[in-house]
């Protein structure tokens, strides 16, 4: 961070790795130096979903995959946020955002980019890698 003070990257790491005391002061840094970059907004949107506050994560998930639609790994991570949501339109949200991606048709991502490398989902389309990559990070957010 002291080499790179504006790294979306690193701050959103600083965020999330931080201690539970330090995640407001970090998060206020991060969106001061970098407001409009996904990582940074999708670090956030963490902090909220582990605090359950549902509307502000999913504002906050949305306004990551809107920043950089080409980010396949906040498509992801908004697909498995609606996944664990128990809600009377829970199929209609999971529907959009999968529409919503599929139009976007992502192509960078950490985690995207690792699974849909793999030469066994090279055939797969936009819908299924989002699935995939969505499972991941469920799989993450689990052992949390």
């Amino acid at each position: 961070l002291q080499e790179c003070p504006d790294s979306g990257l690193l701050l959103a790491d600083n965020i999330l790795f931080c201690g539970k005391a330090e995640h407001k002061s970090k998060s206020a840094d991060a969106i001061r130096k970098c407001p409009n970059d996904p990582l940074v907004i999708s670090a956030v949107a963490s902090l909220f979903v582990s605090e359950r506050k549902i509307e502000k994560a999913r504002k906050w998930l949305g306004r990551a995959v809107v920043l950089d639609p080409d980010l396949g790994d906040s498509w992801a991570k908004l697909y498995s946020f609606e996944m664990e949501q128990e809600s009377d339109n829970r199929e209609k949200r999971l529907t959009d955002v999968k529409e919503r991606c599929v139009k976007a048709d992502p192509k960078h991502g950490e985690i995207w980019c690792s699974v849909v490398k793999e030469m066994k989902n090279r055939g797969n389309s936009t819908a299924e890698n989002l699935e995939l990559v969505s499972r991941i990070f469920l799989l993450r957010q689990k052992q949390n």
